[in-house]
């Protein structure tokens, strides 16, 4: 069951749609454009319902099948851009000033508007598959937004399937694990206070910048010297502000960074010694500090059943070989999850080539790619709800 050939001959249709996706990103729950012509095309299509508007800029599309069944599947592609300036020179490089689809969303989105075109054309299946595009993948939540709006109930989706570009493995191979997949990712706010004055006479001030400086050589010694070393962790320190004229030590200095961990004991070590660290280190030298640690999306497991499923499916399309099951985790981060806490699923990641990485200015999604994911979407439904 190799690429389907009706998907292949779309190829050129999906790559535009995709292209126009890509010169037109949008951010966070603000999808209107992409949300509005991915309603479009679903009525189109033909799609039995059409429902916008599920969790704020979320769109829903349902296709039931010709055959009696009472299964139903959720595919689910994500939809928003990210606040990156386009490196690349592309006929439809971003219009946008400061954004981008630096993650491959407008590919995921493309992929997922093709795969509903031939299943509304076809019904080839026995049950009912639910297409899912969701805002605000990058930092806003939008997959807890959809399942706190009902998702999962109002469509009576009993499984949900979610997918991923990957630059660097190549085209026509996936990777997919049972259990942890992707981190835990929580956010780190730090706000210190000290004494400003003039950068001359230090002794007479509590310098809000080196108290800064000695929290971030601390916080490095948590996942060197706190955390077991047989598990993953990471925290980084991402923002540092302070001051704004070199003769002045300002009063205050701000630090914001992330922190990942694959495991509830590690992202409770890494909260309790980062308040630790703060407090103990601004005290030392007799500043203040406060830590605001908040925590975000929330470890993404795949389910044992559908991860063989969705295993099985990847390999009738590309071949057993070219599909590694055991992939490792990653320390990146998806709100997937929280479709996956709802109910049962698997997310997988797709080869895109020898791209730019993820979130990187010159990253884009490979349109070879468009035929593999698509036809994994279609079989996938095919497969799960065959009559």
């Amino acid at each position: 069951m190799p690429i389907v050939n009706r998907i292949a001959d779309m190829q050129g249709e999906i790559a535009e749609w995709r292209r126009d996706l890509h010169a037109h990103p949008e951010l966070l729950f603000d999808v209107h454009r992409t949300a509005a012509s991915v309603a479009e095309k679903l009525k189109a299509f033909g799609c039995d319902e059409v429902v916008p508007g599920i969790g704020r800029t979320g769109v829903v599309g349902v296709i039931r099948g010709n055959k009696a069944g009472n299964k139903v599947i959720g595919l689910r592609a994500d939809m928003d851009a990210l606040p990156i300036e386009e490196a690349n020179d592309l006929p439809y490089k971003s219009t946008v000033p400061g954004k981008m689809h630096a993650c491959g969303h407008d590919g995921h989105t493309a992929m997922l508007l093709g795969a509903a075109k031939y299943l509304a054309e076809t019904r080839n299946f026995a049950g009912t598959a639910v297409v899912v595009f969701q805002p605000a993948e990058e930092g806003g939540g939008g997959g807890d937004a959809m399942v706190k709006d009902g998702l999962m109930e109002r469509f009576g989706i009993q499984e949900v399937y979610g997918m991923h570009n990957y630059p660097g493995m190549p085209i026509g191979r996936f990777g997919i694990r049972p259990g942890t997949t992707m981190a835990a990712a929580d956010t780190i706010t730090i706000e210190i206070e000290g004494v400003g004055g003039h950068a001359a006479r230090p002794h007479l001030t509590i310098d809000p910048v080196l108290v800064g400086a000695q929290i971030i050589n601390q916080i490095q010694s948590i996942v060197g010297r706190n955390v077991d070393p047989l598990k993953s962790a990471v925290v980084s320190i991402t923002v540092f502000q302070a001051g704004s004229t070199d003769n002045v030590i300002p009063q205050t200095a701000l630090l914001r960074g992330t922190a990942r961990s694959l495991a509830p004991e590690v992202r409770d070590q890494i909260e309790q010694r980062l308040h630790a660290i703060v407090e103990g280190t601004a005290r030392l030298h007799g500043a203040k500090a406060k830590l605001t640690y908040r925590r975000g999306y929330p470890v993404l497991q795949n389910h044992a059943r559908q991860t063989e499923f969705a295993a099985k499916v990847a390999g009738e399309i590309v071949g057993g070989v070219n599909v590694d099951t055991d992939h490792p985790p990653m320390m990146g981060a998806e709100d997937f999850s929280y479709m996956l806490e709802a109910r049962p699923g698997a997310f997988i990641f797709m080869g895109n080539g020898d791209s730019a990485g993820l979130h990187h200015p010159s990253y884009n999604f490979n349109d070879d790619a468009i035929p593999v994911g698509t036809s994994y979407w279609v079989r996938l439904v095919e497969t799960a709800m065959a009559g």
